[in-house]
């Protein structure tokens, strides 16, 4: 299958699912910063208290070459509507249908590349209290690692992606990055 009938292939997937915008784009056109890592070690709460969050996810260079080892990437938007931008609960919560979605992407996703690296726009919250740093993540499979927390700075990836980053009003807008590797020719024939 070709590149381009297989994206037309997933794109008619993903019709069913309530994306806003998406683009497909070279996993090199990714823009890394400290300056996020140290937004995250300093204003975020989550900081050191999940296996999704830094510093468990590794430096920002480690995160980096993990992302540079796939071909390319999908990024895509969802926006949820809250009663109030500046209640966080409510804004978090809000964020659930989100993974979901992701989730469901790389599902339909999986069976046309060899290896997904799905990345979501906040911490993981799969569990009330998470295992880190004492014990193993209980939920590997379904974690999704943090955009922001490898590093990636999303204004720049929204920007080349020509995705709107803010929406106005009460919306909150998600982000959601799968990196995708190509499957292995054993793999192909399979």
């Amino acid at each position: 299958m070709t590149e381009q009938k297989r994206r037309e292939t997933l794109e008619e997937s993903l019709k069913a699912l309530p994306i806003v915008e998406y683009q497909w784009m070279d996993a090199e056109e990714l823009e890394f910063s400290q300056k996020v890592r140290y937004i995250c070690r300093t204003e975020c709460p989550r900081y050191g208290k999940s296996w999704s969050c830094p510093p468990a996810v590794g430096s920002v260079e480690e995160c980096r070459k993990r992302c540079l080892e796939f071909q390319e990437l999908f990024v895509f938007s969802t926006v949820a509507e809250v009663m109030d931008l500046e209640n966080m609960e409510e804004v978090l919560k809000s964020k659930t249908g989100h993974e979901r979605i992701i989730r469901k992407i790389r599902d339909i996703f999986r069976p046309y590349f060899g290896e997904i690296l799905a990345l979501s726009g906040d911490s993981c919250y799969i569990c009330e209290a998470c295992t880190y740093p004492e014990g193993a993540c209980r939920h590997p499979e379904e974690m999704l690692p943090c955009i922001e927390g490898y590093g990636i700075v999303v204004p720049a990836l929204a920007e080349k992606a020509g995705i709107t980053f803010m929406n106005e009003g009460n919306l909150v807008t998600w982000f959601g990055v799968l990196l995708l590797k190509e499957k292995k020719r054993e793999e192909k024939n399979a």
